[in-house]
């Protein structure tokens, strides 16, 4: 059996889209799964749309996913000459011909064959031109387009791996344009020749490009070249089964990064729609690599749903290495204004992996996870007003004077340590742990709700703990003084 080529083919004129990035991890996941080789092109042929600047982000976006090709990327644009010797030798062998017709005459009779209520094809008018009449032409400085010579009669079979087996009506297929007037060659004909050329077994593509299959099919045929294997992935639709776009929310691979959706859990989301092992939800990559089939690929169109991917990434976030999550953590910091560059790179490691273990249960993102834990990163601290009036009271100076004096003589400060010597500090004068906790995190915090209290001051380290209750001393005289 031949090497299994895939390859996936995206278009630089918007961010990757999570559809895209679907169908982008079906082909490498049949890839793995082979043994098989991963190809990436850009179709960057339509000059009027294209972004150059958006290669980049796309290539980015792959491979913030893992998903590493293994050619390319190659870049349609850097080959038309290719194109251009193909269509010359199906025009040498009497497969295509040269149109003259200019875009105002084919606009014009497709708004007459539109209001006479007949099928808005090209009229095949220049299919059977005498020299004398392509003389005619040429002298009226036309530049002709090429058009393949597609059948009247007969059927065009599609099949397709997850469809089945589909028919197009040849009598429906028009004489269409392999090559335009400037020497630019149309999308299903640079696809066919560089499927072609780059030996490509399966093409497997989103259901949108089914109706482009009988055309390169004919571009095959012409050529005479083998057909690849077909699979037509089914469309991501959004809650209201409508097409998923922005007004949905979040639709490029890129703007789920941001918001702190980790690739493994992404990844993980978009193997699932669509596809299925059984009843198993949560894959590592070596599992989907093991049992991914296009048969088991549903014909119908999937469904995204958000919180579904938020109890993902809540489970990866969970499951994961405290510190690789923090590393992550680290850049959100930075990134949502509660930290310098400079500062956050100062923090710990350590500092950062007990953050995520602290807060993970109740945090489904890593942005989540930055704005909950960035107060106990600053060396400043804000305090909430009606939290000070509660809870620091003139009551509450001796016993946090006396906790910040035990807590200075702390052989270890843990978590355990910390609740072991305040509970025993507060019991010689009488007192519980509830008595005296929420003025403690009010003091050392600056707010009324938060992680556990010991874990907080383990993170926060000895030194800030101690400042921090005697400032709230201060706090606590200062009032008194003024009242």
């Amino acid at each position: 059996m031949a090497e299994v080529r895939v390859r996936f083919a995206p278009s630089p004129t918007g961010e990757l889209h999570v559809g895209s990035a679907r169908t982008t991890l079906f082909n490498w996941l049949f890839a793995k799964h082979q043994r098989g080789t991963y190809i990436l092109r850009f179709e960057d042929t339509d000059t009027e749309r294209n972004r150059p600047e958006l290669v980049e982000p796309i290539m980015e976006s792959y491979r913030w996913l893992g998903l590493l090709w293994d050619e390319g990327p190659y870049f349609q644009s850097q080959r038309f000459e290719l194109y251009r010797q193909h269509a010359q030798k199906l025009l040498e062998q009497g497969h295509a011909y040269k149109c003259y017709c200019t875009p105002e005459e084919l606009e014009a009779r497709r708004k007459e064959a539109m209001a006479a209520k007949r099928n808005p094809r090209y009229d095949r008018r220049c299919r059977d031109l005498t020299p004398e009449q392509e003389q005619a032409f040429i002298k009226e400085g036309r530049k002709p387009a090429l058009r393949i010579k597609a059948p009247s009669t007969g059927v065009t079979v599609v099949d397709d791996l997850i469809r089945g087996r589909v028919e197009f009506d040849s009598t429906d297929l028009d004489d269409f344009i392999i090559q335009r007037g400037d020497g630019r060659p149309t999308y299903n004909f640079a696809v066919v020749v560089d499927d072609v050329l780059m030996k490509i077994t399966h093409v497997i593509r989103a259901d949108e490009h089914l109706n482009n299959t009988p055309k390169q099919i004919l571009i095959y045929r012409a050529l005479n070249y083998p057909l690849p294997v077909f699979a037509h992935v089914p469309m991501v639709l959004a809650k209201d089964r409508s097409k998923l776009s922005k007004r949905h929310g979040s639709t490029a691979v890129s703007e789920f990064q941001d918001r702190g959706i980790l690739p493994e859990a992404l990844v993980n989301y978009l193997a699932r729609l669509g596809w299925s092992h059984g009843d198993q939800e949560i894959f590592t990559i070596d599992e989907l690599i093991q049992h991914f089939a296009l048969e088991q690929v549903h014909p119908s169109a999937a469904i995204f749903d958000e919180e579904k991917l938020l109890w993902l990434n809540h489970h990866y976030i969970k499951s994961g290495d405290p510190k690789k999550i923090g590393e992550q953590v680290r850049a959100f910091l930075v990134k949502r204004g509660h930290m310098s560059e400079s500062d956050a790179q100062a923090v710990p490691s350590e500092t950062l992996a007990k953050i995520v273990d602290f807060f993970k249960e109740r945090n489904r993102t890593l942005v989540e996870l930055a704005d909950s834990a960035s107060y106990l990163l600053k060396d400043s601290i804000s305090y909430d007003p009606e939290g000070v009036k509660k809870f620091l009271t003139p009551d509450k100076f001796p016993l946090l004077e006396g906790l910040a004096i035990a807590f200075s003589d702390v052989p270890e400060f843990k978590t355990a340590t910390l609740d072991h010597v305040a509970r025993g500090y507060l019991e010689t004068k009488g007192k519980t742990l509830k008595d005296v906790a929420q003025s403690c995190r009010v003091a050392i915090t600056g707010r009324t709700t938060g992680a556990g209290l010991f874990e907080t001051m383990e993170i926060l380290g000895r030194d800030k703990v101690i400042t921090r209750l005697r400032q709230a001393n201060t706090l606590i005289s200062q009032a008194s003084r003024e009242n």
